[in-house]
């Protein structure tokens, strides 16, 4: 199935020749609170970001209430604790969504959710979601990301955990399913990731071998490892946010704050915008600087028919005279009328 190197969401062609697509996750730092859920589309709403993204699913949808050891997670931010738990404080109540779907449009934001069963997917396919979003965990869901692809929408696919061969079945499903259009995001699944593990060269190699817009689902600290994504051709940055860390929540270790996340937002529409393109001429911003290159001037005195050395001519700014490359030739010959220093060198002065 072939994949095409961009898509569009809502309006907004994404792809490696296109600004960055940042995205601003909410995840559950809203911590139960409807009202700060609102206050947060509100503070990434002013960051710039190009998308709010919030996640659809309920602790039943998304796991089993079972007091088994593999429902416990071992080691990590959330050591100790059961996925139901887990899942049940960072949960955004289904009766949440219109509110806060109605909240981002006010505001002009594009906004789309990650769902975790077909009941979310429903659920944004009623407030006509632009997008949808799966997860990394879930990329191995084919039933979901057939169903969520039927919808006609583009789906974004984080590829977290997931092999070559997983990717592609993923990406292949999501086209045939009937996606319009598909957005791989390399993504470590570690929370927090550390640099080390960011290994974003990925994103070059993944838009090489999949046809399709890359990005980076970013779980490191500040936006350094954004910023080097976008410079290897990274189309979308996804990143979590939070009104303050301090405020606590599941995700807030990993996320950004409006001022830092406000400096993402600049600093990869920057650095792609630094790219630019492979060119050897001189800019525009360039030209009144030519002036003030080396050239040729004369350093002291000559008289008439004197010759020209090194004691009297040699290549100092500004770039009025002779380029410095003649002055071997300009060397050992005599002047044809008497110089004065600080003139600069031109061929009718040299005999």
């Amino acid at each position: 199935m072939t994949a095409s190197p961009e898509i569009e969401i809502a309006g907004r062609k994404i792809g490696a020749d296109h600004p960055p697509y940042v995205i601003c996750e909410l995840s559950g730092n809203h911590n139960g609170s409807l009202e700060r859920c609102l206050s947060m589309v509100d503070a990434a709403a002013d960051t710039g970001c190009d998308a709010i993204k919030i996640q659809t699913y309920t602790a039943d949808t998304i796991t089993l209430d079972v007091d088994r050891p593999e429902f416990k997670i071992n080691g990590g931010l959330w050591d100790g604790r059961s996925l139901y738990e887990l899942y049940q404080e960072a949960q955004t109540p289904f009766e949440w969504h219109a509110a806060i779907f109605e909240r981002a449009r006010a505001r002009g934001v594009t906004i789309f959710s990650s769902p975790f069963d077909e009941t979310a997917v429903d659920l944004l396919a009623g407030l006509d979601a632009p997008a949808y979003k799966i997860a990394s965990f879930e990329a191995v869901d084919l039933p979901l990301i057939r169903y969520a692809a039927s919808k006609g929408k583009p789906l974004i696919i984080s590829t977290g955990m997931a092999n070559l061969a997983e990717i592609q079945t993923a990406r292949d499903t999501a086209l045939e399913a009937g996606a319009a259009g598909v957005l791989l995001l390399h993504c470590v699944s570690s929370y927090p990731a550390t640099f080390a593990d960011a290994n974003v060269r990925t994103v070059a190699d993944m838009a090489t071998r999949f046809g399709c817009p890359i990005g980076l689902s970013d779980h490191t600290p500040g936006t350094a490892a954004s910023v080097a994504a976008v410079s290897v051709g990274a189309a979308a940055i996804e990143k979590h946010f939070t009104l303050a860390r301090a405020d606590g929540g599941p995700d807030s270790a990993f996320s950004l704050e409006p001022v830092e996340f406000k400096a993402l937002v600049d600093d990869t529409k920057n650095a792609w915008a630094a790219l630019g393109r492979a060119h050897y001429d001189v800019l525009g911003s360039e030209e009144a600087n030519l002036q003030y290159r080396r050239s040729l001037y004369v350093t002291a005195d000559v008289p008439a028919g004197a010759i020209l050395s090194r004691d009297n001519v040699r290549s100092v700014r500004p770039g009025i005279g002779l380029p410095p490359a003649d002055l071997d030739k300009v060397l050992g010959r005599p002047a044809a009328r008497a110089l004065t220093r600080g003139e600069p060198l031109a061929w009718d002065m040299v005999g």
